[in-house]
């Protein structure tokens, strides 16, 4: 665009036009100067972070970043019965690990805090009794075994589910008269007839008439725990979150939250409701699949970039399509606006194609390159122990050897300690039979390739050693080229399939090389 600009306009009225078209978005967005962005990600804990938790969390973070914003995590856990032993924690760590920390949050504090719901309970307790002063709501004596029947009527009659409004005009007389035997009722919120519309930032004009479809909700539950209509008011308004950026499942209730703001005569936040992730045949990613939990991902050694990459590339809020995005990538080229109202349909077949490409990337940088190694070094002596064929298989000079040579080829560095490889790390049991099944001229190729390392010296290349084995094998009358290859990848690795026989020599090196072809001599 400003490119665009520039060479129609000239450069200062350029940068005019420019300034002034970001200038609209950004009004467009309810992001005002001088006014803080604040985002926040709320989720309950009860469960572990899945990827259709983490889209929310992110486009909040990226959200947050390109504005120069906060983004808050605030675990919304009033649901008592429904908690999960280590959720909480979970959330926050696998946030951290993917790379999008929260600014504020239960662990890191901040100006806002507490930021666990059930710590902030004093606060949905004043906004009950002043919406109960204005009449906006009232007590509920209604029995738990009478909305169930309420409910079982309305099914069986093929009508949607509503409270009767039963306890909404009982007298003051009333009122007191029940108090007297259920002093803890619950707390319903009077819905209004015409319930505010609202510019959604990415479904448009919205209005839901919620009070000719539902009773009026509870905001307060009996046991003094509010529901998430009220705590998620009151408690944007009290953290300052200046955009709400949530899933659309959230939509058709935001109606009566605003209904809520109203009430109690606050300023509600601008609303922009995230379609849905999908799986690739267009079903609802299930938490019932335990391969959807970030720590199913990170146990299996896939990359966080890998993983916020193709959960916004199959959605939308980007100018393109593209693979191999990095964070600061996604945020400078985010734009809210860019988002559609279609579900994202996510392929997590694709994901090992985009950790491939996220890993290629780590290997070029050195400091990553060795963080790598490290990495390596670990998972090769969890994975082979004792059976390691000497302690040398972890230098760090043999480990970046190897993972240079198969950047591209791997998808993760897990696929490293795969039986595939396991060449690299022990020594394969080979007999003279196996190898005899593949060419008569055993010995005559082991002994020209033991001619070929002595002289080959410190030129121990790839391109070298292909030659040299391309001669080699025309050297043998009634050989086949593919004959020796197939010989020396068994004799060096133990299987028939793998890296081309160059690399694996080079990947060895020419000591090690030496050992196992004098091995097949002997043998």
């Amino acid at each position: 665009m400003a490119a665009l600009l520039q060479k129609l306009l000239g450069p200062q009225t350029a940068l005019a036009a420019s300034s002034r078209v970001v200038g609209r978005r950004e009004a467009s967005l309810g992001i005002d100067a001088g006014v803080a962005v604040r985002v926040r990600f709320a989720p309950s804990p009860t469960g572990f972070l899945h990827l259709g938790g983490l889209r929310t969390a992110l486009y909040n973070y990226i959200f947050a970043k390109k504005y120069q914003g906060s983004f808050i995590l605030r675990l919304e856990d009033t649901d008592q019965t429904r908690l999960v032993p280590g959720a909480a924690e979970n959330i926050e760590d696998m946030l951290e690990w993917a790379g999008i920390p929260p600014d504020e949050s239960p662990r890191r504090g901040g100006p806002a805090g507490p930021y666990q719901q059930s710590q902030r309970l004093a606060l949905y307790a004043q906004a009950t009794e002043a919406l109960l002063r204005s009449g906006a709501a009232y007590p509920c004596f209604c029995s738990p075994q009478r909305l169930e029947l309420l409910k079982k009527e309305a099914l069986r009659s093929y009508q949607t589910p509503r409270y009767d409004n039963r306890c909404r005009n009982l007298s003051q007389a009333q009122v007191a008269q029940k108090l007297a035997t259920d002093p803890k009722p619950a707390i319903r919120f009077r819905l209004e007839e015409e319930a505010p519309g609202f510019q959604d930032l990415v479904y448009g004009w919205n209005q839901h008439e919620v009070a000719s479809v539902e009773g009026d909700p509870v905001i307060m539950k009996s046991d003094g725990f509010p529901t998430y209509h009220l705590a998620c008011v009151v408690d944007d308004h009290h953290m300052g979150i200046s955009h709400v950026l949530r899933g659309s499942e959230w939509l058709v209730s935001t109606s009566k939250h605003l209904l809520l703001y109203q009430a109690l005569g606050w300023q509600p936040p601008r609303f922009a409701h995230l379609p849905l992730v999908l799986n690739k045949d267009g079903h609802k990613l299930s938490k019932r699949q335990g391969d959807i939990f970030l720590e199913h991902f990170m146990a299996a050694g896939f990359l966080p970039d890998a993983l916020l990459d193709i959960i916004t590339n199959c959605g939308s809020g980007f100018a393109e399509n593209q693979m191999g995005r990095t964070l600061p990538e996604l945020i400078t080229q985010f734009d809210l606006s860019r988002i559609t109202c279609h579900s994202a349909l996510l392929d997590l077949e694709k994901l090992p194609e985009f950790n491939r490409l996220h890993l290629r990337r780590l290997v070029s940088s050195d400091a990553q390159r060795r963080q790598l190694v490290r990495k390596l070094q670990a998972l090769v002596e969890e994975t082979f122990g004792s059976q390691l064929r000497d302690r040398a298989v972890l230098d760090p000079a043999y480990l970046e050897r190897i993972i240079l040579l198969r950047q591209g080829h791997v998808c993760r560095l897990q696929d490293l300690v795969s039986p595939l490889y396991s060449y690299l790390w022990t020594r394969p049991t080979v007999g003279r039979e196996q190898l005899g099944a593949i060419s008569e001229k055993v010995d005559k190729i082991a002994e020209r390739v033991l001619g070929l390392l002595e002289r080959s010296g410190a030129s121990f290349t790839q391109d070298m050693l292909n030659r040299e084995l391309k001669k080699l094998s025309e050297s043998l009358e009634g050989t086949k080229h593919s004959e020796v290859m197939r010989l020396l990848r068994v004799a060096l690795s133990g299987q028939p399939q793998g890296p081309p026989v160059a690399e694996m020599m080079v990947s060895l090196g020419p000591q090690e090389v030496w050992e196992r072809i004098q091995k097949v001599l002997s043998s």
